[in-house]
């Protein structure tokens, strides 16, 4: 058979910086690194717009929010709009959505174009989740990156392996509050976490936006996140931010530990630990559950004819800029992880530096599935750049746009450019009417990166003067992206 079985797992915010292919320092990731090591590793892969519903929208469509309609988190998918899926099970492929939909569960956003759907509703439950099924919610007792991965494989079991199929796997994990299971759940108990280089970023010289958001690990993290007994009077969504005086603060962790700290950064540094802690052991359970799909495959003897992906819907800050959380158009929260294999198409230990976004993933399903491209996508088959063909007109830059503005993280609404090695973001800092936004605007700005000198994104030159002919080329470039992606608001 020469037409690819495409096995596509997707997590939520899991970041590069967190998994050890992408030289991430704080965990391992054996299965994950696998297969970038039997296959290929994208070093530029990037989020058009950093949030977990819009993203999957364009992951399906092929197309920019402002033309699937999936803006905002409070947005619902039509699924009667086309999709890559529909494009393949038009040509006879068995399909199959498990796990994570997040584009919404009334009748018109239900998933099709599958076959077989098992979906959480909403971000579902880490323990005990319920999945909408067609003929109904149905409670699975256990952990949802293990159910997931059992109810692929169960289908996978059921079809006829010798036709070529397409199984989407999306996990819930890491997203937040971040719970892990029994076997990790004592992960890294003796050891700390090391601190990124700017974790105590004091958001000088940049955008009224950064200094203004509300993902701050120090005062923005709620009881939920990091697991402890607030006083009375608090909820478990209630901030627990830094207080002013440490002279007598303690407070109960839901373990029953009394944590009493003599200074801010004692009390900021905890935080951290608690936090990616229990992030990178949902994360450790994810890599377990690739493993054992992998071995599946492999046992079946159709590995070696699978198209094998893991990816993420969007990156996560781990503290970068003291911060949790995405949307922002910088570095941790654009790029994906994204590694591939695939031996008859794909070179073993490849890695591509090409600059390749979500908005491409559908044209190249369906180009090494032979399957023809509709017209209507917007991104481009990359098929020829995974097989390790390089490409001097392939695109240098891309199109980001976050419309969500000021919602939950007070992060106002901002679009740019990224190139190799410059990134130029507008806050334009208007809500435009879209839905699950706030009605206020903030003052327009502008920040310029030199992502070579610059790649912690520490220092805004959009106003040096050394800068001001690339200012001017950037802004000429974003025009026409914003022109390309017929995106006229």
């Amino acid at each position: 058979m020469n037409t690819p079985n495409i096995v596509f797992i997707m997590s939520d915010d899991h970041a590069c910086n967190a998994i050890s292919c992408y030289n991430g320092m704080i965990n391992k990731t054996p299965n994950i690194d696998r297969i970038a090591e039997e296959g290929l590793r994208l070093d530029n892969c990037l989020c058009t717009n950093s949030i977990c519903t819009p993203s999957r929208a364009v992951i399906l469509t092929g197309l920019h929010s402002h033309k699937n309609g999936v803006y905002t988190l409070a947005d619902r998918f039509d699924s009667s709009k086309d999709s890559f899926v529909k494009q393949l099970k038009n040509t006879g492929y068995q399909t199959a959505m498990i796990g994570k939909w997040h584009l919404g569960h009334s009748e018109n956003s239900l998933p099709q174009g599958f076959d077989y759907w098992s979906i959480l509703p909403g971000q579902g439950l880490y323990h005990n989740p319920e999945f909408i099924e067609v003929d109904g919610r149905k409670t699975v007792e256990g952990y949802v990156t293990d159910i997931i991965t059992d109810k692929a494989i169960n289908w996978l079991d059921s079809i006829d392996t010798n036709l070529p199929f397409y199984l989407s796997v999306h996990h819930k994990a890491p997203h937040r509050p971040w719970i892990p299971d029994e076997k990790h759940k004592h992960m890294y108990d003796d050891i700390d976490i090391p601190e990124p280089e700017n974790f105590n970023d004091d958001y000088s010289n940049r955008s009224e936006a950064a200094r203004n958001a509300k993902m701050r690990i120090e005062q923005d993290m709620n009881a939920l996140d990091l697991k402890v007994q607030l006083k009375e009077g608090y909820g478990p969504y209630d901030s627990f931010p830094i207080p002013e005086n440490l002279h007598g603060y303690e407070f109960i962790t839901n373990e029953g530990e009394t944590v009493a700290f003599k200074t801010k950064a004692e009390l900021k540094s905890w935080k951290y630990q608690r936090y990616i802690k229990e992030y990178l052991r949902c994360i450790a359970s994810i890599d377990d559950n690739v493993g054992r799909l992998y071995e599946y495959l492999n046992g079946k003897g159709i590995l070696d004819n699978t198209l094998f992906i893991y990816t993420s819907d969007q990156g996560f800050f781990l503290g970068e800029h003291g911060w949790y959380d995405k949307r922002f158009m910088y570095e941790e929260s654009l790029k994906m992880p994204f590694v591939a294999r695939y031996p008859k198409k794909i070179p073993v230990g490849s890695v591509c530096d090409h600059i390749i976004t979500n908005l491409d993933f559908a044209p190249t399903f369906l180009d090494f599935a032979g399957v023809s491209i509709p017209s209507y996508m917007q991104g481009k088959s990359a098929v020829h750049l995974f097989e390790g063909f390089n490409d001097a007109i392939w695109q240098d830059s891309m199109y980001y746009r976050y419309w969500m503005h000021l919602t939950e993280h007070n992060v106002p609404a901002h679009y740019g450019i990224r190139t190799k090695r410059y990134k130029l973001i507008y806050y334009y800092g208007k809500p435009l009417g879209k839905s699950g936004c706030v009605d206020r605007e903030t003052n327009p700005e502008w920040e310029l990166f030199d992502l070579e000198k610059d790649p912690m994104e520490m220092n805004n030159v959009y106003f040096d003067t050394h800068y001001q002919e690339i200012v001017k080329q950037l802004k000429e470039e974003l025009e026409k992206l914003k022109l390309e992606a017929q995106d006229f608001e």
